[in-house]
This record gives C-alpha cells, sequence and structure tokens, in this order.
C-alpha cells in the first residue's frame, strides 16, 4: 500500500524513467536491425565480387585453373592465372576479415572452398609463391582448411 502512496505522488517521475526505458529498448531494437540488414547487404556485395571473379574462368588465358592435370615443364603458370588466383586469395582473406568483424553472416563452407580450390595444381602453386606475404591468420585459416 505504500508503494502505491508513493506512486500516486511520485507518477510523473515514474511515466518520465519508464519512457527513457522503453526509448533505450527501442533504439537498441533498431540498431540491432539495421545492423543485420548491413550485414545482408555486405553479403550481397560480397557474392557481386565473388560471381565477377568466377565469371572469368570461362576467359581465354584462365581455363587451365581448374584442371587437376597440369604440366608446369610445358607451360608454367601465366601472369594471368596467377593474377586471377591472387585476386581471388586476396578476396577470400577480405571475406575472412569482414567476417571477423562482424560486418556479415558468416560464411559456412569458407574451409572447403579453400581446400578444393588450392587442391588444383595452378592455384596451390600460386599459393604457395605468395604464402610468405600473407597475412599470418589467413595463412593459418588456409592451412588448417588443407589439412581437414
Amino acid at each position: 500500500m505504500e508503494i502505491f502512496h508513493w506512486a500516486t505522488g511520485h507518477w510523473f517521475e515514474c511515466v518520465e524513467t519508464l519512457g527513457i526505458i522503453a526509448s533505450f529498448l527501442f533504439t537498441a531494437y533498431v540498431a540491432h536491425k539495421d545492423e543485420r540488414a548491413r550485414q545482408i547487404s555486405n553479403m550481397f556485395a560480397v557474392n557481386e565480387r565473388h560471381d565477377f571473379i568466377w565469371s572469368q574462368l570461362g576467359e581465354p588465358g584462365l581455363t587451365r585453373i581448374r584442371q587437376k592435370d597440369v604440366n608446369f615443364r610445358e607451360q608454367p603458370v601465366t601472369d594471368r592465372e596467377w593474377a586471377f588466383v591472387t585476386m581471388l586469395l586476396l578476396h577470400l582473406d577480405t571475406v575472412r576479415r569482414a567476417s571477423q568483424a562482424g560486418l556479415f553472416i558468416t560464411l559456412d563452407g569458407l574451409q572447403s572452398d579453400i581446400r578444393y580450390f588450392l587442391s588444383l595444381p595452378i592455384p596451390r602453386a600460386v599459393w604457395e609463391t605468395i604464402r610468405p606475404f600473407q597475412d599470418k591468420e589467413f595463412i593459418e585459416l588456409v592451412e588448417k582448411a588443407l589439412k581437414d
């Protein structure tokens, strides 16, 4: 009964406090929704870049990249193949960094993609060449994928 008596004397402060709490809760909800929308937008951007990169594989000079039997003595890795594989690996590192920063939804299967791609001779040869110049965490990610 005493709390009721106190509340009738301080009703304005109670309403004001509830309004402040409600506005904080609403702001947190909106921020969460906005973050999710940004993550999805970033995922679309990553997918567009991914599609662009992989669409180039049909172009002349890049068809060997997906071949499992490559003779480097007869035909070493070309500059164009090297540039494509490097671009793709840099893209994967960017995806890893963005994912760690929470900028988009985590990708399932990234390890499997890395393992498959680097099981091919040309990507593996390029990786071995550029590996010393990569970020330590990215090297660990790739090496873990190759061991699994």
